[in-house]
């Protein structure tokens, strides 16, 4: 492996990029015309214009991103996250051509993409999951028998699914016809696959998820867990590690099942698999993401390994260098997600100028963006501006740290959830460790504005 095409754009296509180039590799960028002016394009050795605006002409159009690699004569593709990045039959493309896809394998991707098999292969290593059908239900007939055999409240959910589309909640059979009829059909727009299963709702979970490393040769590590618990609507705006509320004990359960999952599957290069945690810390395996991770960040400020250099090492066949037992965990990070919307309208987007972009400084604080005073958020893609990741000895010093840094980040031009944060870091439930996955959601309809007065 000698050039990356890097076929992503915003911060994790800037992220790939300075990891290639500390390992001694040539990077191409691409770019829709949106993007001809964005930082990764700046930043790598060659760039080539792959199409219009909207993704689809675009970072999704393979015969374009095909063309890149042969006319720039890259070696290698690295998908980030997002886009192409779990797209077995792209990855499967990528090795006909010659080209190595930074990933696990076509057939792993494709495994542990359907979610009712990634269920199966959990279940054959004796990981708990979450209740529910024997893989795809064929129709709404039998998912309205197999729903209430579960017992209500239950998810309907895209097998193929992911960033919380294709799911519907039935509280009630009379509910549910509908319901299931909505899923089926967001499912077949955003995946092209209509495949639904269900699951038993866990009332006031968690979410934490555990970071994996595997290499060629079955050598794994587990590298702790990320509490992604504070979403809205079922994305992710802040995550932090260690959770609050893990102990020792079942960090090493759900870290021991994560990588019981991940021999299962050969998996190789990073990985994760998500769970839910219950009230009574009782944890369930929901899915595993075959890709780096937007929240990568706070598990390499917590261990020190670089995630993105070690992805590419071992896709490149190298060996993991370590063991479980010299993986050390020092302190408490949380990451931010800045993005251009506004949180007192129902987070709505905001593209637009950046009329002035001034990220906070100093020790225990991390960048991750592709934004500059300047820049034009295109309204095509997703909104984030930077992700802010700060570190302290224990979480309430990365809380103080955390609250530093928020009230020096400046942006001008478009709305920001930077007044979310900061609300967030003075709100009882939130300092104490004591909210689940529907939080925010609940503030939102009780007409919270997200302002730190309050909080």
């Amino acid at each position: 492996m000698k050039k990356v095409l890097v076929a992503n754009r915003g911060e994790i296509a800037v992220r790939i990029i300075r990891a290639c180039h500390d390992l001694g590799l040539q990077t191409v960028a691409v770019y829709s015309k949106a993007d001809a002016e964005a930082l990764h394009v700046l930043h790598a050795d060659e760039a080539i214009c792959i199409g219009e605006a909207p993704a689809l002409q675009s970072y999704l159009k393979v015969p374009n991103i095909l063309s890149a690699c042969e006319i720039t004569g890259a070696d290698a593709i690295h998908p980030g996250y997002g886009f192409l990045s779990e797209n077995a039959n792209f990855a499967s493309i990528c090795e006909s051509c010659g080209l190595t896809f930074i990933g696990p394998s076509p057939k792993t991707i494709s495994l542990l993409g359907d979610k009712a098999r990634a269920k199966s292969i959990a279940k054959s290593v004796r990981c708990p999951v979450i209740p529910g059908s024997d893989g795809v239900v064929e129709n709404v007939d039998i998912a309205l028998k197999e729903a209430k055999k579960i017992g209500f409240p239950v998810f309907i959910k895209a097998s193929a699914g992911g960033g919380g589309k294709g799911i519907r909640i039935a509280y009630d059979p009379d509910d549910f016809a509908r319901k299931f009829a909505a899923a089926r059909a967001e499912a077949e727009v955003s995946f092209g696959n209509p495949d639904i299963y269900l699951e038993k709702m866990i009332m006031n979970p968690r979410h934490v998820e555990i970071q994996i490393l595997g290499d060629k040769y079955g050598n794994y590590v587990h590298l702790g867990e990320r509490d992604c618990t504070i979403q809205r609507r079922r994305q992710k705006l802040i995550e932090e590690t260690p959770s609050p509320v893990l102990t020792p004990a079942l960090r090493k359960k759900m870290g021991d099942a994560s990588v019981n999952i991940a021999k299962a599957a050969k998996y190789h290069t990073v990985g994760t698999v998500e769970f839910l945690l219950d009230e009574k810390k009782n944890f369930y395996f929901m899915e595993v993401n075959t890709r780096i991770q937007v929240e990568h960040t706070v598990t390499e400020d917590l261990t020190g390994i670089d995630l993105l250099k070690e992805q590419i090492r071992m896709s490149m066949g190298e060996k993991l260098n370590y063991k479980q037992k010299n993986i050390g965990f020092n302190g408490h990070v949380f990451q931010f997600r800045i993005n251009a919307e506004n949180p007192s309208k129902n987070f709505m987007p905001s593209p637009g100028l950046l009329e002035y972009y001034i990220p906070p400084g100093g020790p225990n604080i991390r960048i991750d963006s592709a934004c500059y005073s300047g820049y034009k958020i295109p309204p095509h893609y997703d909104s984030l501006i930077a992700k802010l990741i700060v570190k302290g000895r224990d979480r309430e010093e990365a809380i103080r740290i955390a609250k530093r840094a928020l009230k020096e980040f400046h942006i001008g031009g478009v709305d920001s959830t930077i007044s979310f944060h900061r609300f967030m870091l003075n709100n009882q439930k939130f300092i104490s460790g004591e909210y689940n996955l529907d939080f925010i959601d609940n503030l939102i309809e009780q007409g919270c504005s997200f302002t730190e007065d309050e909080s």
